[in-house]
């Protein structure tokens, strides 16, 4: 796309964020104004969502930057060995297909415990759609998340948001200030998780090919997610860490 359009483009994001959302700050412009520039979103059309102060991709967002980026091909598969018809618990696998014979693997899973209350009942459509965008945001090396692989959170009222927050932590803990690494050992202690699964599902969640690739906020919100997951459906949480590989400790 010539630089016009994408000039062009930008304003038009910008002027229909303010419109839509009078309250939008000049960081979350500034946020919008760069994913434009790399990814040639759309906000008219539909391609990202600002939710709870954050810019999330969409699905259809997400298929058409795979067109824009020489995808190939998606295929998906459902990890029948891991799924759990009986409690609505779904596990998929969707790998993408860039020429040069590259593929690129994305998990994604769903159940009652990690779905709004709104799509009940949608939870295996919704986990091959989240699998779908891991994949393609790992193909095409996007690091935001997609507003469908948000859990819960993802259509509930903003003033029923709290409880995807992490808590205020003492001080004088592994979960003191910003230490968000020791945060994390300190929930895989604490749930009995295997470590190189949750580095495994990290890197996933992230959309990164290794997890020190992924920004701190990326971190932070997956962090925030594995706790609330942990806390709320356990055997859910271990489904899907199941779903990956078991690596030798040290494994990169």
């Amino acid at each position: 796309m010539p630089n016009t359009h994408i000039m062009k483009l930008t304003r038009q994001n910008l002027r229909i964020a303010k419109k839509l959302h009078p309250d939008v700050t000049d960081l979350q412009l500034l946020q919008l104004r760069q994913l434009t520039r790399a990814q040639r979103f759309s906000v008219a059309a539909g391609d990202l969502i600002l939710l709870d102060r954050k810019w999330y991709a969409t699905h259809a967002g997400l298929l058409r930057l795979a067109e824009r980026k020489h995808c190939t091909g998606i295929q998906t598969e459902l990890e029948a060995h891991v799924s759990n018809p009986a409690d609505s618990h779904w596990v998929f696998r969707a790998t993408v297909m860039k020429s040069g014979s590259r593929t690129f693997n994305g998990y994604g899973d769903a159940c009652p415990a990690n779905v709004s209350p709104l799509v009940r009942g949608a939870e295996l459509r919704i986990a091959e759609t989240r699998a779908v965008n891991r994949a393609i945001r790992k193909a095409c090396a996007i690091g935001i998340c997609s507003v469908e692989e948000i859990g819960s959170l993802a259509g509930t009222p903003e003033s029923s948001r709290e409880v995807k927050k992490v808590p205020p932590q003492p001080a004088n803990g592994n979960y003191g200030g910003p230490k968000v690494r020791d945060r994390l050992c300190q929930l895989i202690r604490q749930h009995g998780l295997d470590g190189n699964s949750v580095k495994a599902y990290a890197t996933d969640f992230c959309g990164t090919k290794t997890l020190r690739e992924a920004t701190r906020e990326q971190v932070e919100n997956f962090v925030s997610h594995l706790a609330d997951w942990a806390d709320k459906d356990r055997n859910a949480l271990l489904c899907q860490l199941n779903s990956y590989p078991r690596q030798k400790e040290g494994a990169a």
